[in-house]
């Protein structure tokens, strides 16, 4: 069953390009890379899909519906870089904010959402940390409250865009983890990622991605030498059978 559906997806900004008739369908049970250069466009890729960006032309079906009608089941992990840490709120507070699509952005969480939201804490490892101030918490904290919230939300369709960036090893393994987890439970997770060397042990998709796309399918199919020196637009050197992105390409 198709999970996601993208369909002549344009975006531009200041009159320019920035993404191009961009279609792809993304199977549901799938863990699906979206890799590119700098600029190629891919945190615009999932913010457009999100409708958090507006877009020229295309449309975007989730499980043969209009995306407009299948809010309540996605689930998303900005950049940390995007988010005021120093808005004065804890832990459990965020996580329960992956919850208002469900009990309403209005009323207040009762006695079982609130257990919920530490249990979601806890299976990140963080569950010391609910009354604590974000502010207060590091970047790898951080990113596994967001993570929580992710949880939180009990979504069918999750986007994260850079959850590695900046984060700690014990992090960067809690990640993986539930990704695996979603896998394993039927859920489809798309990620914007930009390590190379780590998309064949993380990814069974891939969609490569420079404005248009070059390439998309599982990844050992689409994941080869020649589809990303398109992508990347130069020579690109595999070392122990991982791709090294030459400097000043990525």
């Amino acid at each position: 069953m198709i999970a996601l559906s993208v369909n002549n997806l344009t975006v531009t900004y200041d009159k320019q390009p920035a993404l191009e008739n961009v279609s792809f369908a993304v199977p549901e049970g799938s863990l699906t890379g979206i890799i590119g250069p700098n600029g190629a466009g891919k945190s615009t890729l999932i913010k457009s899909i999100l409708q958090l960006l507006p877009t020229l032309s295309g449309s975007v079906e989730v499980f043969d519906e209009p995306y407009k009608k299948q809010k309540k089941i996605i689930g998303y992990v900005p950049q940390r870089s995007e988010v005021d840490w120093d808005f004065p709120t804890n832990a459990l507070d965020v996580v329960l904010m992956g919850r208002y699509r469900h009990i309403g952005w209005f009323k207040r969480a009762n006695k079982k959402e609130i257990e919920w939201g530490k249990t979601c804490l806890a299976k990140v490892g963080m569950a010391d940390y609910a009354n604590r101030q974000i502010s207060q918490l590091s970047g790898g904290q951080q990113q596994r409250v967001f993570l929580a919230r992710a949880l939180a939300q009990d979504a069918r369709i999750y986007f994260m865009d850079e959850p590695f960036a900046g984060v700690d090893a014990a992090t960067e393994k809690a990640i993986i983890q539930l990704m695996k987890d979603w896998k394993s439970e039927g859920k489809t997770v798309l990620v914007v990622h930009h390590d190379l060397q780590t998309v064949e042990d993380y990814f069974d998709h891939v969609l490569l991605l420079n404005k248009t796309p070059i390439q998309y399918g599982e990844t050992q199919k689409v994941f080869t030498l020649s589809n990303l020196e398109r992508a990347y637009g130069g020579k690109i050197a595999f070392l122990d059978k991982s791709p090294v992105v030459p400097q000043g390409a990525e």
